[in-house]
């Protein structure tokens, strides 16, 4: 495992100052964004670029996603110590580490077999403790919820209902929902049990969610 220097400490501060810059107000989170070595998620080639905030390939056709993203994404969640958090779409860890310096306890389910054995193995070797599962993560995690937050880090073409079902009353869902070259990010709030507000969070791209309530695995068809 690469080490975590001096010089990378460096370029995280100045990767902060990008995303400040860019509108990320939440302190908390941009905190635990410094305290995550994102070096470490990427492969050697891009070690000199993994303070960059762009998106970088980690194979399966996935990517880490870009640090503003990461920020956004993790902003809209309004996470408090000790919630319950779903992450649907572990990839390479770096988000599941972001959620788990702030505080909350994160049940995490990959599609991919690979990225789902790699992550696990390097969250557990940094000392990052989170549940993991393989598996269709359009359908959740049913027998652990509620859950007080959802994170769906990979496009929807539509909000899967089973995740609404899993959310507690005062729940958050945030999710990427559109084709499958531009998304919108939504947050949905469930008030009650018969009741779902919802916001639109600003234009992103993602890779597809894949599974029985997403994109079809091989044709990335409905």
């Amino acid at each position: 495992m690469p080490e975590d220097s001096y010089l990378h400490k460096g370029l995280r501060r100045k990767l902060i100052k990008v995303l400040r810059d860019k509108g990320i107000q939440d302190e908390a989170v941009l905190q635990a964004i410094d305290r995550v070595p994102r070096h470490i998620f990427l492969d050697n080639a891009f070690l000199e670029h993994a303070y960059q905030d762009k998106a970088f390939p980690i194979g399966d056709g996935q990517t880490i996603s870009q640090p503003y993203t990461v920020a956004s994404q993790t902003s809209l969640l309004k996470l408090s110590p000790g919630m319950k958090v779903l992450e649907i779409g572990t990839g390479s860890g770096y988000q599941c580490c972001v959620l788990l310096e702030m505080g909350v306890t994160v049940f995490t389910i990959e599609y991919h077999k690979s990225l789902f054995e790699k992550a696990k193995k390097l969250l557990n070797s940094m000392g990052y403790k989170a549940q993991f599962f393989c598996g269709d993560g359009s359908e959740g995690l049913p027998r652990f919820g509620p859950y007080d937050r959802i994170l769906a880090t990979a496009g929807a073409p539509y909000v899967p209902q089973k995740l609404l079902e899993q959310l507690k009353v005062g729940g958050i869902l945030v999710i990427p929902v559109g084709d499958q070259k531009n998304q919108k990010m939504l947050r949905l709030t469930k008030v009650s049990e018969k009741e779902i507000t919802q916001e639109e969070c600003g234009d992103f791209r993602f890779v597809p969610l894949v599974g029985k309530d997403g994109w079809n695995a091989q044709t990335n068809k409905l």
